[in-house]
Parts: structure tokens; sequence; C-alpha cells
């Protein structure tokens, strides 16, 4: 049984949902599933943006053979804006179904086609690079690079006629579509936003000046519509989501609040941590929240970095190093380029703690990452007689955050 659904009477989003998936690229914990979009367009020339994921085959091809057979068409062109898999497991497939289909790609993904097919493309690809244009009737469908947004060979596509950006894995998020495919049909910033954050945080975030540019060249655009292939369609509130983008992308904290990531082993640590969130309320921060290390997955660590202007790290020292789970999130926060953070540090050790010395070292890899300063050690436990470090910890946070 087909699942479609009309973006307009001439577009159709012949997509899939994966709720089988319990990680995305076998790295990111999804409990809601994920979306591959796919779109068919309409026009003299029958065109078809991006395929899915092989694990969603049946669902798709079904979709597009009961779409073509009530147009009574075939299909003329397939756009490939991006090579991962989860967008083109199905090109070989197309390509023998419809022996006269042609690819139309940027000259990496023509090239990448060889690396992950057998199948001989000579004769079969249209090569298209910035500005380039393909006419398929009343539509001109225009091209835009991409690159490392995130992989090198993006790009996306513009229909002026329309006025919608097909715009490859920008604009993605996380998350099943349930039947509701546009953003005015759900309740994105309650539902959507953190899965949103998440997915730029760990997908793209590495490449913020890369979304820069991107962001630059559709600025003379007239943009009515963002087909994402992950995630909702954007037919409404645009500025929300771009308004995102370029927080995200220049790594300007999302809001104004104090992220509190701890690494505790028998729990003095831990208890430390929460005792610096009361604090924080009595002292009037408003935005607190408070993850172990251990049990929450980096990746939602990552998201709340990026939404959050400080980051508090309290964390054990094990081994002579970092507690392991936090040492992990360190590297991951440096691969990911985050910057542009105030840090607060607690330490702990029995007898010899050093985790705030090496943290530090880690955190000034990073770039304009502002550390409140002195680091706060503790020996074990944090004893009574030191409740004034804490206040005045909290204090120095307060301010920084009511600064900001």
């Amino acid at each position: 049984m087909h699942s479609v659904r009309e973006v307009n009477n001439e577009i159709v989003w012949v997509g899939c949902n994966d709720r089988r998936l319990a990680r995305f690229e076998n790295l990111f914990p999804i409990p809601r599933g994920v979306s591959y979009n796919s779109y068919l367009i309409k026009d003299e020339k029958v065109t078809l943006m991006d395929t899915v994921d092989a694990g969603a085959s049946f669902q798709f091809l079904t979709n597009i053979d009961w779409t073509l057979s009530q147009w009574g068409r075939g299909l003329d062109y397939l756009i490939v804006q991006h090579m991962e898999p989860d967008h083109g497991a199905n090109i070989e497939v197309l390509l023998k179904k419809f022996p006269e289909m042609k690819i139309v790609a940027s000259a990496k993904a023509i090239a990448m086609m060889g690396q992950f097919f057998e199948s001989d493309f000579s004769g079969r690809t249209i090569e298209v690079k910035e500005g380039d244009t393909l006419n398929i009737g009343k539509r001109t469908l225009q091209f835009i690079t991409a690159p490392m947004v995130h992989w090198p060979e993006v790009i996306v596509t513009y229909d002026s006629y329309e006025k919608i950006l097909f715009s490859a894995d920008a604009f993605g998020v996380f998350g099943a579509l349930n039947g509701h495919i546009f953003d005015d049909e759900i309740a994105f910033e309650k539902e959507w936003l953190n899965d949103a954050r998440r997915y730029y945080a760990n997908i793209v975030g590495k490449f913020g000046n890369n979304v820069q540019a991107l962001l630059k060249k559709l600025t003379p655009l007239d943009i009515a519509v963002i087909c994402p292939l992950h995630g909702p369609i954007w037919r409404t509130d645009l500025s929300l989501f771009l308004d995102k983008y370029q927080k995200w992308s220049t790594y300007e904290p999302e809001e104004n609040a104090v992220v509190i990531i701890y690494g505790s082993i028998y729990g003095n640590t831990e208890q430390t941590a929460n005792a610096l969130a009361f604090r924080l309320a009595d002292a009037g921060v408003k935005k607190i929240a408070v993850h172990d290390v251990s049990s929450t997955h980096v990746s939602e660590l990552i998201g709340e970095i990026f939404r959050c202007s400080h980051l508090v790290i309290a964390c054990s020292t094990y081994n002579g190093g970092v507690y392991p789970p936090m040492d992990n999130l360190l590297e991951d926060m440096k691969n990911l380029k985050v910057q542009n953070r105030t840090v607060a540090i607690i330490e702990n050790g029995t007898w010899a703690p050093n985790s705030g010395k090496l943290i530090i070292n880690k955190l000034l890899e990073m770039k304009d990452m502002e550390i409140i300063e002195p680091v706060l050690t503790i020996k074990s436990t944090l004893k009574m007689a030191r409740h004034d470090e804490l206040c005045s910890l909290a204090a120095k946070i307060a301010d920084t955050v009511k600064q900001g």
C-alpha cells in the first residue's frame, strides 16, 4: 500500500519512515525513528529528488509506482543531491527500472556512484555545477553547490516556479513523520526542536563555515517552501528554522542558559553538581539542565552544549586522567568545533585530583572558550566548611549569565 502526500498539485512526497532503526549512522539514538524524504515532480519531464535508504526500498518503490501510475508517466530524471546511502541506496535500482532515466548530479557525486555500485553509469548522467540549470517544462531547476553540508558532493536545488528549495541534508531533523509532513501540522518547538538541534549539532555542526556559505547563497532567493531530506517540510514559519541555523552555524548560543554535565563514579561528584544547580537557582538563574555523562548519550550532550551559553563540567579524576565518558565528550566537542562558550570546572579526586587541569588543556584547544576561575577542587566529598566556595562559584556563573 502506498503512503504518499501532495506537497502541492504537482509535487508529491514519496519518501519513507523508518521506526525500526535504533541508531542513525549507527551512532545516534533515534527513539522516534527517522524519515527519508524523496519528492516526485510532475512536469513535461518527471523528476525525482533523491532516493531513500535500502531498508525502506520496498515502500519507496511502491510509492513511486503508484504515483507514476496515477500520472500515466515514467521517470525522466533522478536528481542526486547527496550520495550518502540513506539517500542514494536506490540509484542503481531506479537505473535498471527506468532505462531512459538520466541521473543529474555533481561531478563528485557521479564519481561516488562508481564507488557504491557495479553498474556502468556512462551515458546516463548529467553533470551539474554551481549555477547550472535544468529545464523540465514550466520549471527551471537551479543547482547550488553546498560542499561539506555535510559531504563534499552535495548540491541543493531551487525551483523558482514554485519557490521551493530542495535542501538535501540541510534543515534535516531526526524523527519519523506520522502522516503530518508539514511544519504547520506539528508542534515543532515543543516536540521537534531538540531533535532538530541534535541533528544539526552532531551531523552538520562541524561545518558551520560551510553552512554560513550556503545561507549566503540562499539569501537572494525567494523561498516559500523548504523540502529537506529528513523531517518536516517547511511552508509557514521559515524564519524560525533559518534563525536557528544562523545561530548554530555561527556557534552563537541559542539560549542564555546553564547545562551542568558531571562524571561521577560513586556519586560524590554528582552530589556537588546537584548542589551547584540549587545554588544557581538561588542566584536567579532560570534555565538550568543537569546531565550524567555516563547515562546521557553524547549526541544529546552536544545538542545541549549548542543550546546553552554556559557549561559546567564536574568530573572525577580516573587513573590520573579525565573520567573516560567525559574525555569522550570533550573530544567530540573539539571534533565538532564547539566554541564561544563560558565554562566552569569542578574536579574531584581522593588522592590526586588532576582532571581540572587536563580539562582546561582540552578546552584551550577549542576556540573562544572562556573559563571561569578558579577551578573548584574537591577531595572525595565537598564538606560544609567549603559551602562559601560553592556559593562563590555559583555567583560567578550567575553574574556572567545575567551579563549575557
